[in-house]
């Protein structure tokens, strides 16, 4: 496992880490969710179909109860049951007892669910008014009548004829004196169609008789073609509840049915299941959007550090451009840039340092064969020389014996290649042997001097560098000047550096000749047979590279001021470097 782990790319691991920790995870849970969702609604949408179907079974019998208190209140009252057994000897008589008893003990029976209630009795001294009615030919012929033969007890019969529940009860529990006497009770329909309606159960209720026949529905209105309950066409997935009455004489064998279809079961699951989708949406985008940036801020960084590292590989020591990045990719990128920096630093300081020194060591080579040709005449020159001073002291001319004497030593000092460097004392001996020579072309005409301090004569610089620039002061500045010319040398050391000036008052130079003259210097270009002040200026920056500084300031008819710092005392050549010979 370790080893498959180790095998596959970031960007896979990255992938297959939310496969498994975010999208199986939030499938599953959503899928389970779901399910237990789903079944909840499914069961609590069952319980509260049963519970609405029991509520409106017990309200439809609170319905029929009152109107059998009303009917057993009739039963049971003797004297209102002889009063419509006796025989009247005259209507006067019937209606005197009518409006002094009958109207009143039927009047004060109103009661809220019954629409209507009606006495009938085949009575001939009886007269047909208020609450009293002829039983009839006809009435014996009528649809309540019939299905009231049916029950022979002492309790009412509830039967559902003409689109209207009634209950019928026989006036038979006193001597009726041979007439047929009952009460038929009314109840209200249109009550009892806003109780099936608003009974709360969303789906068909049928009131089934003993029979099995539907009598009512909270469907078409309330009123249905009479059909047996088991000849419906109930779909396959409908749910089926039942709410019978037991134990009541009067209502025994009916019942309550109700169907309810599955979809409308499901419909709030269908409700549960999209807001279970939207929150699955919320649930896989937010932490894949989150999870794809932060995937990205790293898998886009460790191939950006991947790819500098090639472009190392290639010797390229491109940096990566810094970030506000601080996690570890952003350390490990600053750390790549620190260390590519180093390497490119070590490389330029090993490989250039190498290609430095083996150009400087080919210059050295060519210097040496240069000065090995250049020797052989000032060999025999400095011979002529030593005889003409020879000859000139014993012919008493001293002065030119002087100046022959300084042109020999500086011929001497040229031709020595023993040693590389020299103390800052042998190089302004030798600046002091040129400026007597010149001294005697110029006469009174030039003026010089040197300030040297005393710390810095030890020190050792490179052999003949700064004579180029003090015979440029002499033969470019004083020589075409109409004035006397003064030539000023100051050496001097500061904390680690060793200061050289020169000063002139010479004709000095203008700018874009001084801009020449730097851009001259600074050629890189093979020395061959150059001197003077290129010559010094190349050797020095092959000594010190970058530790060498350099300035020329001038004004035209001002002269001219060149100064040079060199490092010490790591960048002082040491004897035996053997920089130039």
């Amino acid at each position: 496992m370790k080893r498959f782990l180790n095998a596959l790319k970031l960007r896979d691991k990255l992938l297959l880490m939310y496969m498994l920790s975010v999208f199986l995870p939030i499938v599953l849970t959503n899928v389970v969710f779901y399910q237990v969702t789903a079944s909840n609604i499914r069961n609590q949408k069952i319980r509260d179909a049963d519970m609405a179907l029991n509520n409106l079974k017990n309200d439809l019998r609170v319905i029929v109860d009152q109107g059998v208190g009303l009917s057993y209140s009739l039963y049971t009252d003797s004297i209102f049951n002889r009063t419509i057994s006796r025989r009247f000897a005259s209507q006067k008589e019937y209606v005197d007892i009518f409006n002094s008893y009958l109207r009143g003990a039927l009047d004060d029976r109103n009661i809220q669910w019954v629409r209507r209630y009606m006495v009938y009795t085949d009575n001939p001294t009886i007269l047909a008014s208020g609450y009293m009615d002829r039983l009839s030919a006809g009435e014996r012929r009528s649809d309540w009548y019939t299905r009231s033969l049916a029950f022979a007890a002492s309790y009412p019969a509830f039967v559902y004829a003409d689109q209207k529940f009634s209950l019928i009860q026989r006036l038979n529990n006193y001597n009726t004196g041979g007439f047929e006497q009952l009460v038929k009770i009314d109840l209200n329909m249109e009550q009892i169609q806003q109780l099936f309606r608003g009974s709360g159960f969303d789906g068909k209720v049928y009131l089934v008789d003993p029979q099995g026949r539907v009598q009512y529905s909270n469907a078409a209105g309330g009123y249905v073609q009479e059909v047996y309950y088991h000849d419906l066409r109930l779909s396959k997935s409908s749910h089926s509840f039942r709410a019978a009455y037991s134990g009541i004489t009067y209502l025994e064998g009916w019942a309550l049915q109700g169907v309810l279809d599955e979809q409308s079961v499901l419909k709030e699951v269908r409700q549960s299941r999209s807001f279970v989708i939207w929150l699955a949406c919320i649930n896989f985008v937010l932490p894949t959007v989150i999870l794809a940036m932060m995937s990205r801020s790293i898998h886009v960084r460790l191939v950006r550090i991947l790819k500098h590292m090639k472009k190392v590989k290639a010797q390229n020591f491109q940096t990566i451009p810094p970030g506000e990045a601080r996690d570890e990719i952003g350390q490990l990128t600053e750390e790549f840039n620190r260390m590519t920096e180093t390497i490119h630093s070590l490389i330029k300081e090993v490989y250039v340092a190498d290609i430095q020194k083996k150009n400087l060591e080919l210059k050295q080579q060519q210097a040496r064969l240069h000065a090995l040709h250049s020797q052989i005449n000032p060999h025999f020159l400095f011979n002529s020389l030593e005889s003409v001073r020879m000859r000139s002291i014993i012919k008493g001319e001293t002065e030119t014996a002087k100046v022959i004497k300084h042109m020999a030593k500086m011929f001497r000092k040229s031709l020595s290649w023993s040693s590389n460097d020299v103390t800052v004392r042998e190089e302004l001996e030798l600046i002091e042997s040129f400026l007597t020579i010149q001294q005697y072309r110029f006469g009174d005409k030039l003026e010089s001097s040197i300030v040297a301090d005393p710390a810095a004569l030890d020190m050792r610089i490179p052999k003949m560098v700064l004579l180029p620039f003090v015979e440029n002061a002499s033969i470019h500045g004083i020589e075409s000047s109409p004035g006397k010319g003064v030539i000023v040398i100051t050496v001097a050391l500061e904390q680690d550096r060793l200061f050289f000036r020169f000063e002139d008052n010479g004709i000095g130079i203008d700018q874009d000749k001084r801009e020449e003259l730097l851009r001259y210097l600074e050629e890189d270009e093979d020395i061959g047979e150059r001197v003077g002040m290129k010559n010094a200026y190349c050797r020095l920056k092959l000594c010190y590279s970058t530790g060498f500084a350099f300035a020329v300031n001038s004004r035209c008819g001002e002269g001219t001021v060149i100064e040079i710092g060199l490092p010490l005392p790591d960048g002082q050549p040491q004897k035996g470097n053997n920089m130039f010979s």
